[in-house]
């Protein structure tokens, strides 16, 4: 958001097109949610969007007030009264096995109506980590109006320093004493819960420190291999999800709730991998990912460039057009 703001200096209709940009979102992640998976994240990457929006247009010291308080907000949660009720034990036990029954040998119709009656207990999720995803969407805001990742070769040596730091605190707290099942001593109460929520937080950020310093420097020819997937996060996001549907849901495959770890595992590689060389085929000869062209014709309102000149000259690394 904070790099499509800068990109649209000047043009007199910026404020539209941004909110533009996140109602497109928002309709992409309702078909999604609906239609395809319930564990969707786009239809609350688009209200967080749309929450965060305004900030843009503030000076730099309200979005750093902002992420904190927001953060602040989520961490202090597990001692506040509760905004939503959760589920309780028995609740979610009748629910796993009716999911393991319909997702596994339903067909569409059976499918379809189970997601969306599932999709309330979902909310419930959404409203919890809400002011998470908006204090990191304000989080990096700030670290692209200070020039951390938009310059962040400058910055490198913080950033290393910052990703070691970062994922030792991490780790620390989630195997200590934070609420997880992958704690040494788990403090009971809200306690726990506090230290594991900021916990994934730290780990989270250490690592992107890590990722966008490696790329500043010799190690970042490393990475090269991944852009083209990044470049298209969107499209092979949902592709991701039309796959798996496929595989798991009784429609598919079936293979609902009976792959083990190990098997689980080979198939994220061979998808992510398979992921990796379509990306890289497919922006050979267009400048977008086919969702990606789409989102920003339905902000724009008219139809983009799609694929490149011919001979093509231009290689999957090379920046996308805006």
């Amino acid at each position: 958001l904070a790099i499509q703001y800068d990109r649209l200096a000047g043009h007199r209709r910026r404020p539209v097109l941004l909110v533009r940009r996140m109602l497109a979102l928002l309709a992409f992640g309702l078909v999604h949610l609906f239609l395809i998976w319930d564990g969707d994240i786009l239809t609350e990457y688009a209200l967080a969007g749309l929450v965060v929006l305004p900030f843009l247009f503030g000076p730099t010291w309200a979005v750093a007030l902002g992420a904190a308080l927001s953060l602040l907000f989520y961490l202090a949660m597990p001692a506040l009264p509760p905004l939503v009720a959760f589920p309780d034990v028995s609740w979610l036990t009748s629910h796993v096995q009716a999911a393991t029954r319909v997702y596994g040998t339903g067909g569409f119709a059976d499918v379809l109506a189970f997601r969306i009656d599932e999709v309330k207990a979902m909310l419930t999720l959404h409203v919890l980590i809400f002011p998470r995803t908006v204090g990191l969407f304000l989080l990096g805001m700030l670290a692209w109006r200070l020039g951390i990742a938009r310059d962040a070769g400058r910055h490198a040596r913080g950033l290393w320093l910052a990703g070691a730091t970062g994922v030792a605190i991490g780790l620390v707290l989630i195997v200590t004493i934070g609420a997880s099942p992958y704690a040494l001593w788990p403090a009971r109460g809200a306690v726990g819960a506090i230290a594991a929520s900021a916990g994934t937080i730290v780990l989270a950020l250490g690592y992107a420190s890590l990722v966008a310093a490696a790329g500043t420097d010799s190690a970042g020819r490393w990475l090269a291999w991944a852009e083209p997937v990044g470049r298209m996060a969107f499209t092979n996001y949902v592709v991701q999800s039309l796959v798996l549907a496929w595989i798991f849901y009784g429609y598919g495959l079936g293979l609902f709730a009976r792959i083990g770890l190990v098997d689980g595992l080979a198939l994220v590689v061979a998808i992510y991998v398979g992921q990796v060389l379509f990306s890289r085929w497919w922006l050979r000869r267009f400048r977008y990912g086919p969702l990606e062209w789409l989102w920003r014709t339905l902000m724009y309102g008219a139809r983009l460039p799609f694929r490149w000149p011919l001979p093509a000259r231009h290689l999957a690394g090379s920046p996308p057009q805006f």
